[in-house]
């Protein structure tokens, strides 16, 4: 008898764990309250260009990759169109407080190589910190596909102290501690707080090689939808679950806001949890103490972006990332309100499928804390107040003045500009505060901060970036976490290793 499951959010949890269970012999449905699939991986078009809302680097990716092998498990690895970042430099880093630019090169021996250049005496501190984060990295099975054995993993001391410790711990120099930290607003990083190990698994991923999807990463999410249609499942877009009918703690039955009702065996939570709660008819049916907790978890912050339409051969193609950071003392308070804005961002040009010399697009992306929109969080979309809209360009205006500072004709450049706020994003992809990266972990409460994929629900799940680890790598891994809750513990991981062999 073949076995059912309802996806509540198409995003990009949503959709790997549809394509698993799915290519497993499962009747699936993916219900989506946007027009299209995707959360993160969503593009929009603006000005005749394609712009990405989110995923702009990816790991995972390169040869014996862990997010490789899994689309090669789906069998649409052949299909994915990315473009990989250059190896002399995967990031540029500037520093407007001395004006000083740093190179970040990919593979260990050229990582440590590329910041020894400014940091000569720290040569030996780079390469023991740098052999720290892969000793992080190696303590989870997961991340290497293997299967687990043990249920409570044993970790060493670096795993979960805070990340900015334990760059202190191999670094001596201030300064390199903070070029260190510079991929913060990749994984929402707080000082004092944010587990090392986050920290690692970002690094890692970045120092082994990232990518870039080339036109669009909607193009990945529209395959990981083919596939679930291609197995025999639905993807529902345009018309998000309103309600969830519960009885004696087991979900019987969703409806969507059009009408439409869906049964199944089993449902799964792709979207933020205190959203979920919110759909369902009875709240008991998940113990107060729990629904308490996951409002009380503290929210990852948020972002303000450009989405900027270059003129024609004005700017050139930039195969990586560029970071502009004002001073270094700031690099761990991005989750600060009282500060000012913009404490850094990053930049970076889109690529296309066939990219020549010349970008015609650029997204720029400054972190930005939920406080600075508190006051328009009763408006929506197409009804915001002129102050909103007067503050979106007072915003665009100190971000353009920063870019004039690295490219003096900037402004020249553009053609056209769109803006998204942390309202956009809380109400694109209906996240608390518009969370850019979930919930966040704490190294003080592991327990706390961390949502288990199973629920007090009986045939409730959850999937997505609010449990586990967020990100392009994170997700897919928590998906098969999700997906071997059904199917049996190594179910998925012993699939993907015999389809090696």
């Amino acid at each position: 008898m073949t076995r059912s499951a309802v996806i509540i959010g198409g995003g990009l949890g949503g959709l790997f764990t549809g394509a698993i269970l799915a290519k497993e012999g499962f009747e699936v449905t993916v219900i989506e309250k946007n027009a299209t699939v995707g959360g993160g991986l969503q593009s929009f078009t603006r000005f005749g260009e394609v712009f990405d809302t989110g995923m702009h680097v990816i790991g995972g990716m390169r040869e014996g990759g862990n997010i490789r092998r899994i689309c090669e498990y789906l069998g649409i690895f052949d299909k994915v169109q990315i473009k990989d970042v250059d190896d002399e430099v995967i990031d540029l880093l500037y520093f407007a407080e001395d004006k000083q630019t740093y190179r970040i090169s990919q593979g260990k021996q050229r990582f440590v190589d590329s910041l020894a250049e400014s940091f000569p005496d720290q040569r030996e501190n780079l390469k023991r910190y740098v052999d720290a984060l892969y000793g992080i990295v190696g303590e989870l099975d997961m991340f290497f596909l293997k299967p687990s054995t043990d249920y409570i993993q044993a970790h060493g001391d670096d795993f979960i102290i805070a990340a900015n410790e334990f760059i202190a711990k191999y670094i001596s120099n201030e300064r390199l501690r903070s070029v260190l930290a510079y991929m913060n607003p990749l994984y929402a990083g707080r000082k004092n707080m944010t587990p090392a190990y986050i920290h690692a698994l970002i690094s890692v991923l970045y120092i082994d090689g990232p990518s870039r999807f080339a036109g669009g990463s909607q193009l990945f999410a529209n395959l990981l939808r083919d596939l679930i249609i291609e197995c025999g499942g639905e993807v529902v877009v345009g018309d998000g679950v309103e309600h969830i009918a519960t009885s004696e703690r087991e979900i019987v039955s969703v409806t969507t806001r059009k009408g439409r009702t869906f049964t199944a065996d089993y449902y799964i939570g792709a979207i933020h949890p205190c959203s979920l709660v919110k759909l369902l008819d009875d709240k008991s049916a998940l113990p107060k103490a729990y629904r308490t907790r996951l409002e009380d978890i503290p929210n990852s912050y948020s972002a303000f972006t450009l989405n900027i339409k270059l003129k024609p051969n004005t700017f050139r193609y930039l195969n990586h990332s560029r970071y502009y950071m004002t001073r270094y003392d700031d690099v761990w308070s991005f989750d600060r309100s009282d500060r000012p804005w913009p404490l850094g961002f990053l930049y970076m040009t889109p690529p296309e499928i066939e990219q020549g010399e010349f970008s015609t697009k650029m997204i720029v992306t400054a972190p930005m804390t939920w406080d600075r929109v508190k006051e328009w969080e009763d408006t929506t979309f197409g009804h915001r107040t002129k102050e909103y809209q007067a503050w979106k360009e007072e915003c665009t205006e100190k971000l353009l003045c920063c870019m004039e500072e690295l490219y003096p004709d900037f402004r020249d450049y553009i053609e056209n500009i769109n803006t998204a706020s942390p309202l956009t994003i809380r109400d694109y992809y209906a996240v608390k505060e518009g969370a850019m990266c979930g919930y966040s972990k704490d190294c003080n409460n592991m327990v706390l901060s961390q949502v288990p994929i199973v629920t007090k629900i009986k045939n409730l799940l959850l999937t997505g970036q609010n449990c586990n680890i967020h990100g392009f790598c994170g997700v897919p891994l928590t998906a098969i976490n999700t997906c071997e809750a059904i199917l049996g513990r190594n179910y998925i991981i012993d699939k993907i290793n015999e389809s090696e062999r």
